[in-house]
C-alpha cells in the first residue's frame, strides 16, 4: 500500500515538473551566446524510435534532429541511444536544445547529446509525457515501445509523421491516415510544422 502511494506521489511530482517546465519553455529560450527574445510559444517536437538501429536509420534520425534545430524548435525524446541519440546529436550540430525524458530514475543513463535530462523511474510509462510534451511527433523506425508512443500520439491527437516506421491505418479507407508518411528528414520536419500550424488558432 505504501509502495503504491509512493508511485502516485512520484507521478504527481513529475507531472507538476513537466507543466512548470513547459511553461518555462513557452516564456523564454536561452542560446549559447545570449538571451534571445521571449516567445509566446516555442515549438516542441518529439522524435521517437528504436534504441538499437543500423547506420542508415541513425543517419536519418541525425538529419531529422538537424532539421528540427534549424527551424528553431526544441527536440524532445526518450534520451537513450539509437534514434534518440542520433536526433539529439543532429540538433546539437545546429545549436538546438534537446530534452531527454528518461525511463530510469538515473539521469546518467542519458546520451551525451541531451541538454536537459528528466529522469522518471517510470519505464515505458514515460512514453506518455514524451508525447504530451510535444506539439508534433516524428516516428523513425522503432519497435513495440515506439508503437506504444504512436498509440499515445493518436489518443492525444498529436500530429504524427512517419519515416520508415510502423504502418497504422484506419479501418475505413475514407478516414484520414493515422500516420503522415514522409520520405526524407526534411519532408518529415516540414510536414510536422505544417501540421502544427493547422492545429494552432
Amino acid at each position: 500500500m505504501l509502495e503504491d502511494w509512493a508511485v502516485v506521489q512520484a507521478g504527481c511530482h513529475f507531472n507538476i515538473h513537466i507543466i512548470l517546465f513547459n511553461d518555462y519553455l513557452n516564456r523564454q529560450y536561452l542560446s549559447d551566446s545570449n538571451m534571445i527574445k521571449i516567445n509566446d510559444k516555442i515549438t516542441k517536437i518529439s522524435v521517437i524510435g528504436g534504441s538499437q538501429v543500423g547506420s542508415d536509420i541513425y543517419d536519418l534520425a541525425y538529419d531529422v534532429g538537424r532539421e528540427i534545430a534549424k527551424r528553431g524548435a526544441i527536440l524532445i525524446c526518450g534520451g537513450l541511444t539509437g534514434v534518440m541519440e542520433a536526433a539529439c546529436r543532429g540538433a546539437k550540430k545546429e545549436g538546438g536544445l534537446t530534452i531527454g525524458i528518461l525511463p530510469s530514475a538515473d539521469e546518467s543513463n542519458a546520451n551525451k547529446y541531451v541538454d536537459i535530462k528528466l529522469p522518471t523511474g517510470f519505464g515505458y510509462a514515460r512514453n506518455i509525457p514524451i508525447v504530451l510534451s510535444a506539439d508534433a511527433v516524428i516516428a523513425i523506425n522503432g519497435g513495440p515501445g515506439t508503437l506504444s508512443e504512436i498509440g499515445y500520439s493518436l489518443t492525444y491527437n498529436k500530429p504524427i509523421i512517419g519515416l520508415q516506421t510502423w504502418q497504422v491505418s484506419p479501418f475505413y479507407k475514407e478516414d484520414s491516415p493515422f500516420i503522415i508518411k514522409a520520405n526524407s528528414a526534411y519532408e518529415a520536419v516540414k510536414l510536422a510544422f505544417e501540421s502544427i500550424k493547422k492545429l494552432k488558432p
